[in-house]
């Protein structure tokens, strides 16, 4: 992994692309969108994570984040521990069509890595951007946030539900979400 793409300083806001292994389309169900925002919300009220921005697309997530205790490569790390194993479960749980398929993704991703035992989920490394400058915030905020508009899922940004979208054009979100003061200035 390239050295500028790790989180060098813990206490700072970064940009992060969290990618399910082979491009696994998985999130393109509700039961697996859901245990995503059920742990980022556990993350946001117990860990410190401050969430700005996010969006869940059928195969990555994306995230403006910071951490306002200890370190975010440590929340980032629980957080994409737990979701692997919770949605793991709900795959081989549920009545999922396309089960033996993706659970056969994740173990060869797992035998290609000594880190993973049975199953490897997430792709390791988060593309991790410092976000250092408002006009680089700004423009991943309005990445994010256009993800879903430039993949033709919805017309307006704010129609996608598992975005921070509507947050920030004053409604209600599935996540309340820091505003970015940068997404306000010129």
């Amino acid at each position: 992994m390239s050295e500028g793409y790790q989180i060098t300083n813990q206490n700072a806001r970064y940009f992060l692309t969290l990618r399910v292994v082979k491009w696994v389309d998985v999130f393109s169900r509700q039961i697996y969108r859901d245990i995503v925002l059920d742990c980022l919300k556990y993350c946001i009220h117990h860990k410190g994570l401050v969430l700005y921005s996010y969006v869940i697309m059928t195969n990555h997530l994306h995230l403006i984040v910071r951490s306002d205790v200890g370190r975010i490569s440590d929340t980032i790390r629980d957080f994409k521990s737990y979701t692997a194993k919770q949605i793991l479960e709900a795959i081989d749980s549920n009545v999922e069509s396309r089960r033996d398929w993706m659970l056969k993704r994740f173990e060869f991703s797992a035998r290609r890595n000594r880190r993973n035992s049975l199953h490897q989920f997430w792709k390791h490394g988060n593309h991790a951007i410092f976000l250092d400058v408002p006009g680089l915030v700004r423009q991943k905020c309005h990445y994010i946030h256009q993800n879903p508009v430039r993949a033709g899922f919805v017309a307006r940004a704010s129609d996608w539900l598992y975005s921070s979208a509507a947050n920030y054009e004053g409604e209600a979100g599935l996540i309340n979400v820091y505003l970015l003061e940068e997404m306000y200035t010129l």
